[in-house]
């Protein structure tokens, strides 16, 4: 048992010291790795602190900052509880917050900015977070003015959900989000979020045959690299959403 307790104390050790010899860039690209891969919060996890650390080596602190906002914004997304879900999001904001900050002429932390701003209010409550759409406009419209087509057109993608899920008294419109969700697929055309929320517009519009059309283009999308778990999820709403009454001929 000793001897069992020694070896682990060893491996332990000789991991710690592996990652403290890593560079910054060496932790970020493992980290990049583990991103792309992801399939579970296990996985997320291990990103996540890859990032960390590299944020602790790291004099220039502008990239770990960016990339950790967007990792809690995915292990926030797949929290189970409103309350953790609003504790990892703010760390999701304060990262976001501090990349801006570091980089204002970059569109990385004004956009992961917007994001957790978005998911935090949708954690909370709509009605309690209408305070927090001027701060998603800023953010995104900063986006916009920087690099549109950031995230494959995510900017237009946030706005277009927002406009959706926003009540009517409060600046919501349907119009505006299929308008902003059409110019988000002007840059990804694939980008199977943005034709699910597209569909969900459509559906409020009573365009069916159209939202139809978004829900079979998701289906027919081959799995992506860059983002396999994200392509399946929008798959499985897709099917989901096509059970809805208003396709049952």
């Amino acid at each position: 048992m000793k001897a069992k307790t020694f070896f682990l104390i060893i491996l332990f050790f000789s991991f710690s010291v592996s990652l403290f010899s890593q560079s910054v860039e060496e932790l970020i690209a493992q980290a990049d790795q583990l991103y792309l891969e992801m399939r579970d919060m296990a996985t997320a996890e291990k990103a996540r602190d890859l990032y960390l650390k590299a944020r602790d080596k790291a004099e220039d602190k502008y990239e770990p900052f960016w990339k950790l906002s967007r990792i809690y914004y995915y292990i926030g997304d797949n929290a189970q509880s409103s309350k953790d879900k609003k504790i990892i999001f703010s760390q999701g904001i304060y990262y976001a917050e501090r990349a801006a900050e570091l980089e204002p002429e970059k569109p990385d932390g004004y956009y992961w900015l917007g994001v957790n701003y978005g998911v935090y209010g949708e954690a909370r409550g709509v009605l309690k977070s209408l305070f927090l759409v001027d701060d998603i406009k800023r953010a995104m419209n900063k986006v916009v003015e920087l690099e549109r087509s950031y995230e494959e057109g995510g900017p237009d993608r946030v706005l277009g959900r927002m406009y959706f899920k926003l009540p009517g008294f409060a600046g919501g419109s349907n119009d505006k989000s299929a308008e902003h969700l059409l110019k988000s697929l002007e840059y990804g055309p694939n980008d199977p979020l943005t034709r699910y929320y597209l569909a969900d517009t459509y559906l409020a519009l009573k365009e069916v045959e159209k939202a139809r059309t978004e829900l079979e283009f998701i289906l027919n999308l081959e799995s992506d690299d860059r983002w396999v778990s994200g392509v399946n999820d929008c798959k499985k709403d897709a099917e989901e959403m096509l059970k809805k009454k208003q396709f049952q001929k």
